[in-house]
């Protein structure tokens, strides 16, 4: 389990060491654009610290938490291997929600999984009445699919396994790597991310290509078919009618593992993507939604704030060319050399949450995160021209795998060592 775990995120990344704040990060030659000051501002919570950690239980390789809306009581937390384990009223469930590990790559070998296998599950809103849910897992062949399935109607904690369609097939070629793997309902709409096919400086190019999925932000709706497709498109979509694949929302992407919204009465709605780095920076985009709509993050024009480099004179990509027009990220640290001291120290970024829990005073209203090597939770104020107030939390966490959310604003973290803890008051 560890060694599965250990290979998914920290091979997202090629190097491990500290880390660089926003302000010492190297300016972005776009346009004129640099890196935002790293501003101090009076943060929205104390942050005193004042965070503690309820084990709900432990699980293989957990990579995913969510709960569904309409039911309170339940937890769903996924398990790498192709697992999705119910926690009702706190109380881990033996039977699981859902089992798929014949469908994907790493069911018959659980410690073999490296980046791939199942890596989320997202309900709709109307999931109540409708019973759908969406997964995203990588398949025998190393491809990555979207599925939807069915949960039972009388019995709300066991899927329908013989009810899944597949929607989204997204084409994974020759590397195992980069798979992205977070899925997100705005309304009927999923937000999917991949990432841009693996290696080391995107080769192909992927990242930049709008005629392929990966290295993207997706925007399907999948509860409608059109034009022979068992998903709809919306119109809004920057490619529609355009050179480019329809499903594109948003591109330039490294390996954006997770992605977030903000709380849910934001108008408009921002989102948080938070992209792992190569070799120099990990960063965290936000930006609002309908800036997001054809927005070019800039991987691998950019890493970071910096232009992208490979570092070796043998590299099989360079980078390509600054496109112009990018969107750069509010915050960025770095690996190595590139690192200041003070900061996070990182390897490999993992997104949080911007945190609607009221009883959690000290991270109200601030981004929750984690860098995977670092093994300590922190948080930031997000603004979209910066980040605010970003530090520790005192809170310490090995192996931070993911976080979740509850449709009520409880916040969840997992461990590399198999624990998902509730964030709590104390």
């Amino acid at each position: 389990m560890q060694s599965a775990l250990a290979t998914l995120l920290a091979a997202l990344a090629l190097t491990a060491a500290a880390a660089v704040s926003v302000g010492d990060a190297p300016a972005r030659a776009l346009g004129g654009s640099s890196a935002p000051a790293n501003r101090v501002a009076p943060p929205v919570g104390d942050g005193d610290g004042s965070i503690g950690l309820n084990q709900i239980g432990t699980f293989v390789s957990p990579v995913h938490v969510n709960s569904p809306p309409g039911y309170p009581k339940l937890v769903f937390v996924v398990e790498q291997p192709g697992v999705v384990r119910t926690v009702l009223k706190g109380k881990v469930l033996g039977r699981p929600f859902l089992d798929i590990r014949d469908l994907t790559i790493c069911g018959s070998a659980p410690d073999d999984c490296g980046e791939q296998g199942l890596l989320s599950i997202a309900f709709p809103p109307d999931y109540r009445e409708s019973r759908r849910f969406y997964v995203y897992f990588t398949d025998p062949n190393g491809d990555n699919l979207v599925a939807e399935f069915k949960r039972s109607r009388s019995d709300p904690t066991t899927a329908i396994r013989s009810s899944l369609r597949p929607v989204l097939p997204i084409a994974h070629p020759v590397n195992t790597n980069h798979n992205g793997g977070q899925l997100a309902f705005r309304g009927q709409e999923l937000f999917i991310s991949t990432g841009d096919g693996g290696s080391g400086g995107d080769p192909p190019n992927n990242a930049q290509n709008v005629f392929s999925l990966l290295g993207k932000l997706l925007r399907i709706n999948p509860s409608k078919t059109k034009g022979g497709r068992p998903y709809g498109v919306p119109r809004s979509n920057p490619f529609v009618d355009q050179a480019g694949r329809d499903e594109i929302f948003s591109y330039g992407l490294r390996n954006p593992f997770r992605f977030s919204f903000q709380e849910r009465n934001q108008n408009p709605d921002r989102v948080l993507i938070a992209d792992v780095g190569q070799r120099r920076f990990e960063e965290l985009d936000y930006v609002e939604l309908p800036s997001a709509n054809g927005a070019n993050f800039g991987w691998d024009a950019f890493e970071g704030f910096a232009p992208y480099d490979c570092g070796a004179p043998t590299c099989s990509n360079t980078g390509t060319a600054d496109p112009g027009g990018t969107t750069p990220p509010i915050f960025t640290y770095g690996h190595g050399s590139f690192a200041t001291p003070g900061g996070p120290s990182g390897c490999s970024i993992t997104g949080g949450f911007y945190v609607r829990d009221r009883s959690l005073t000290s991270l109200y209203r601030r981004y929750v995160w984690a860098d995977f090597c670092e093994g300590e939770l922190r948080s930031l104020i997000p603004t979209l021209t910066g980040a605010l107030d970003e530090g520790p939390l005192g809170v310490p966490v090995e192996g931070v795998t993911t976080f979740g959310e509850t449709p009520d604003g409880r916040v969840y973290v997992a461990s590399l060592d198999g624990s998902v803890y509730r964030l709590v008051a104390r």
